[in-house]
């Protein structure tokens, strides 16, 4: 039995737009030439897990990690949650993003994230991330029609915040992962089951005192947060194992209060994939010319990322491959990616915002710019972002999400 062409479909778009893809055991990735440079993107299962969520941070080019807390902190950062407002008990936000509506109508993201403070040093939160593939329908190799099926995916989060001093935190999490794309159906005469696996994030925030930019009240705050730690995934018995998206983040945000009822604030992150660059293989023999195995343990994974890119292979006049000088350091560096981002926000009821999401061409091309808005009554936020793509045909363009998020005891307590 196969797949039909509506889920390879869904599944290429996947791999180009997201880095990631469901790899077979016998499936290997090879570089191809882009102006001097090679195209050797990272793939990885369970993608989704690296989408942006919510709509504040979407509109932010995908900063996040270091930005003022709410309840999503629990996806970008969970050591912020403890620093949301200590009026601010419980708060719950919900996020739905139409997908690559560029391409396909019946791809979506929702997200549903809430927190609980226990007392001043410590918080709790939850999340569930589901994602739906839209429908797809299975056929014999006639063509006859098997069996409809809805491919989805969902992570569940549980999150615990704790504050080391006044200005710093730590924060963990434990994530359920589970990953039905074929609904048990044989493919390619092999049984297929749902991948699962458990992962962990491990966070650090610091917020700084208050103090002076050209006499304006200003903070700046960093973060760290290493997400998706955990096992390998595979969808048959006798597949290889694919990494999940272990991923690191970085980031600081500045924040100004420019006067009473005027606050600006500018992000900045970085982050990166700990899982293995596909090594360069010589087409004649599989043989690897440059890089590293990819087939590793996940510890070995994550910290051999930083220095396993294969660089620029190219063929001497002998017909002899040689690695490109320096292009290995330049590949590595090409698999950080850069979001900006900038908010303003008016008497904390009004927010206006705007980003830039930058990944370099051989690693993914993910290119764009994102803006939004904010409103917010009394206890009850509503946000929105829209993506604008610098790439000509992407499949993000377009996009949408909205959130809502609910504070309790925020404005009225306040009054």
């Amino acid at each position: 039995m196969n797949l039909n062409k509506a889920l390879l479909f869904k599944i290429s778009i996947l791999l180009l737009v997201i880095m990631g893809s469901i790899k077979s055991n016998f499936s290997q990735i090879s570089t191809q030439q882009l102006g001097g440079s090679q195209i050797n993107t990272i793939t990885t299962a369970v993608p989704f897990l690296l989408i942006s969520p919510d709509s504040r941070s979407g509109a932010m080019g995908d900063a996040g990690v270091a930005i003022s807390p709410d309840a999503n902190a629990i996806h970008w950062n969970p050591a912020k949650l403890v620093f949301i407002d200590p009026i601010k008990d419980v708060g719950f936000s919900m996020s739905y993003s139409p997908w690559l509506r560029a391409l396909v109508n019946d791809i979506n993201l929702a997200y549903l994230a809430g927190y609980k403070r226990l007392d001043r040093f410590s918080t709790i939160g939850a999340s569930l991330r589901y994602f739906s593939l839209g429908n797809i329908t299975f056929t014999d190799n006639f063509g006859t029609t098997i069996r409809d099926f809805k491919p989805n995916e969902f992570a569940l989060d549980l999150v615990y915040s704790r504050k080391l001093s006044d200005n710093f935190s730590a924060g963990i999490s434990a994530r359920y992962i589970y990953s039905n794309l074929t609904g048990g159906t044989s493919v390619g005469g092999a049984d297929t089951k749902p991948g699962q696996s458990v992962a962990t994030d491990l966070s650090l925030y610091y917020v700084s005192n208050p103090f002076k930019i050209a006499d304006k009240n200003s903070t700046i705050a960093f973060g760290t947060n290493i997400s998706n730690i955990g096992a390998k995934m595979a969808y048959t018995e006798n597949a290889e194992r694919d990494f999940i998206p272990t991923n690191l983040r970085l980031g600081s945000t500045i924040n100004t209060e420019i006067d009473e009822f005027n606050q600006f604030s500018f992000s900045v992150d970085l982050n990166k994939l700990l899982v293995p660059t596909n090594p360069y293989y010589d087409p004649n023999d599989n043989s690897i010319v440059s890089g590293r195995d990819p087939n590793v343990g996940v510890a070995t994974g994550i910290f051999g990322s930083f220095s396993d890119a294969p660089g620029n292979v190219l063929l001497d006049n002998n017909g002899s491959y040689y690695v490109e000088d320096g292009s290995v350091f330049k590949e590595e560096l090409n698999e950080f990616n850069l979001s900006l981002g900038a908010e303003f926000l008016y008497s904390e009821l009004f927010a206006l915002r705007a980003g830039y999401f930058h990944e370099h061409p051989t690693k993914g091309n993910r290119r764009f710019i994102s803006f939004g808005a904010g409103v917010k009554y009394k206890v009850l936020e509503l946000d929105l972002s829209y993506i604008l793509a610098l790439t000509q045909q992407s499949p993000l363009a377009n996009t949408i999400r909205f959130s809502i998020k609910l504070n309790m005891g925020g404005s009225e307590t306040k009054e």
